[in-house]
């Protein structure tokens, strides 16, 4: 996560509260009273299904002081990438990463003095189901006092995968990759002149996504001959540039192989002939920086351009 993201999710959540505790009676800053926040979860039991694994963990957040109080919540995921946002549609923030794992920054609302409150957090693991159950350690919630930084309570939760069968008995620890292992094919490509005298020509690219590392998009860079550039990608999902683009279509799950097209072009004036040789490299991104990956040379694919006459 960059510094200025870092500080923008910061300081929209110091204002969040801010705007709780204008709502928060007068008590919760006496010098008797004062909030005290808990919070409390079970496990988190994951289904299989064909995009993974997914599930829901409740929450609750008590106030067991004399004063209402403001909660906010630091949300440890219990696998990369898996945290996908609460059921009330809260808005959410990544704040850092531990152990290839990010710790989710989000608002638990204000709890009046004892009283409590259950929210109910999602997730969705993006590996292949297997024939038997798992476990994976380390997922927490934490409750802060709204605007303050010390924790009040942490509470973590083990998250069970079910196995395809159904089965939790005698889960194996799960074992999330961490570098990628990806592929990236294309091929040759002849630009063909239009109407106005430019060139476009179309060439399939096919990507390979191997295991099951953390990852929110595949982003490639292109280097073309002179005068040649990306023009778009078809399907397309974000705005392609003259040297990059996204692969389309989201999230990969492991082993999971996806053709799209690129589509090339070159100026009017250009002439017919072999114009060179071009290369597609292909990395994913994860929080805004790029994941290692266990091979880098098959990350990217070499052809040739040529212009029709």
């Amino acid at each position: 996560m960059t510094t200025r993201t870092a500080r923008v999710a910061t300081a929209l959540l110091a204002g969040a509260a801010a705007l709780f505790a204008l709502a928060t009676p007068a008590a919760a800053t006496s010098g008797t009273a004062a909030a005290r926040l808990t919070v409390d979860t079970g496990p988190l039991v994951l289904t299989p299904t064909d995009r993974g694994y997914v599930g829901t963990l409740t929450a609750t957040i008590s106030n067991r002081g004399r004063a209402d109080g403001v909660a906010d919540l630091r949300i440890t995921e219990p696998a990369g990438a898996s945290f996908i946002g609460l059921d009330d549609g809260t808005p959410w923030f990544t704040e850092d990463l531990v152990d290839n794992r990010r710790v989710i920054g989000s608002f638990g609302g204000r709890v009046a003095a004892g009283d409590s409150r259950a929210l109910r957090l999602n997730f969705q693991v993006w590996t292949t189901a297997r024939a038997y159950p798992m476990i994976a350690p380390g997922g927490s919630i934490a409750v802060v006092p709204g605007g303050g930084a010390r924790v009040a309570d942490r509470d973590s939760f083990p998250t069970v995968f079910r196995s395809t069968s159904g089965s939790v008995r005698a889960p194996r620890v799960y074992r999330q990759a961490t570098e990628t292992d990806l592929t990236v094919n294309g091929r040759d490509v002849t630009l063909t002149r239009q109407a106005d005298g430019s060139l476009l020509g179309r060439m399939p690219v096919t990507v390979r996504y191997g295991n099951d590392a953390p990852s929110f998009r595949l982003a490639a860079r292109a280097a073309l001959p002179a005068g040649v550039e990306v023009w778009s990608t078809d399907p397309q999902d974000l705005p392609s540039f003259p040297d990059s683009f996204d692969v389309p279509g989201g999230r990969f799950m492991p082993g999971e192989e996806r053709t799209f097209d690129v589509v090339l072009r070159a100026p009017a004036g250009t002439p017919a002939g072999v114009l060179g040789n071009g290369t597609f490299t292909v990395e994913a991104r994860y929080v805004n920086e790029p994941v290692a990956d266990v091979d880098p040379a098959d990350n990217t694919t070499t052809f040739s351009v040529g212009a029709a006459g």
